[in-house]
């Protein structure tokens, strides 16, 4: 996404993501931190990644802190790639991710992957949005509205989509 921002009145706020994960290895990558990969060898032979590709991409997301690379212990040469808590916050995104994926491209009864709730060994449910009070939201149900950071474009372009509802 090289875009300049001129093009995007909402100040990139998926372009912003986009430019750090859109590209298919990085989601991958942030995965397989979640599922406990830390060296650069195991990312590259889980993933089956060129050496030059995922030296890139872990790069990028270390200067984008979604990973922090830490020496395997004090004074080695050798390190591990740690999900920051900015990757943490990832999680809801990777999960929504797998669950639209799975159902479109699977089907409900063929998913590859089912993410369960540790305590209670359940499928976790479906990624939604939620009301304040909880209730599921459509896409119909939502609007949006000019926050404190958005740009006069942002602000005409708001108003426009709120007076053809």
């Amino acid at each position: 996404m090289s875009k300049p921002e001129k093009y995007d009145p909402f100040r990139r706020s998926v372009g912003h993501v986009l430019d750090i994960i859109g590209e298919g290895w990085s989601i991958l990558i942030i995965r397989e931190a979640f599922l406990g990969t830390r060296r650069f060898e195991e990312f590259q032979g889980r993933l089956g990644i060129a050496r030059n590709i995922l030296t890139t991409r872990l790069k990028k997301l270390c200067a984008n802190e979604i990973l922090d690379r830490v020496p395997v212990k004090e004074g080695a040469k050798r390190h591990e790639y740690i999900l920051t808590s900015k990757g943490k916050d990832m999680m809801p995104l990777l999960v929504a991710l797998t669950q639209w994926g799975d159902k479109w491209f699977y089907g409900e009864d063929n998913v590859p992957l089912i993410f369960l709730d540790r305590d209670q060994g359940e499928p976790i449910a479906s990624v939604q949005v939620y009301s304040a009070s909880g209730e599921v939201l459509r896409p119909r149900d939502v609007m949006i509205k000019a926050g404190p950071g958005a740009t006069p474009e942002a602000i005409e372009r708001i108003e426009e989509l709120n007076q053809n509802e």
